[in-house]
């Protein structure tokens, strides 16, 4: 697992812009962010084959992470960042508190290679480099409560698929060359 994350750290290092010193791999690099989108789409196939994953005996909060095209284009690339940051904040709290539940081994695998995915995201969009200033974790996303461990995973692909990609996506056009 830490192999992983050490993977994609360095993949992120790698594309690091030179003068800005901030690194734009997942954002200049179409590749990463389908390749991330397909790892994703296998941990959540994967918790799905799992034998008998239990319910939650506690839900967990979940962002609703759905979004109108024409209203996501309006958003400022600042405010699509915090609304991300938002996002993948409660992710990886619904991760953690989902860790503290589940004990069967496919499951529990499962969660901790999302949690350093979703949690690597976080760290990324963190410190990017913006000039608005360091984000401060002081928000209140849409969310819901879910009580099966595959929404976690599905709304985390979601996520990628979606405001993440169109987010980088909108990035690359003033970013990359």
């Amino acid at each position: 697992m830490e192999l992983n994350r050490l993977l994609l750290l360095t993949s992120f290092l790698l594309h690091i812009e030179e003068g800005h010193a901030r690194p734009m791999g997942p954002v200049c690099d179409k590749r990463l962010i389908q390749k991330y989108i397909g790892e994703a789409k296998d941990m959540e196939k994967k918790v799905s084959q799992c034998q008998a994953l239990p319910t939650l005996n506690h839900p967990v909060i979940l962002p609703l992470v759905d979004f109108n095209m024409q209203q996501w284009k309006s958003k400022s690339d600042e405010i699509k960042r915090r609304e991300i940051l938002c996002n993948l904040v409660l992710l990886v709290g619904a991760v953690t508190e989902a860790q503290g539940q589940v004990g069967q081994e496919c499951g529990a695998k499962q969660l901790s290679q999302l949690y350093q995915h979703a949690n690597t995201f976080l760290l990324f969009l963190q410190n990017f480099g913006w000039e608005e200033g360091p984000w401060e974790p002081d928000c209140s996303p849409r969310s819901t409560e879910q009580t099966q461990v595959t929404e976690i995973f599905f709304t985390y692909r979601q996520l990628l698929q979606g405001k993440l990609r169109f987010f980088f996506h909108n990035l690359a056009k003033d970013s990359c060359d």
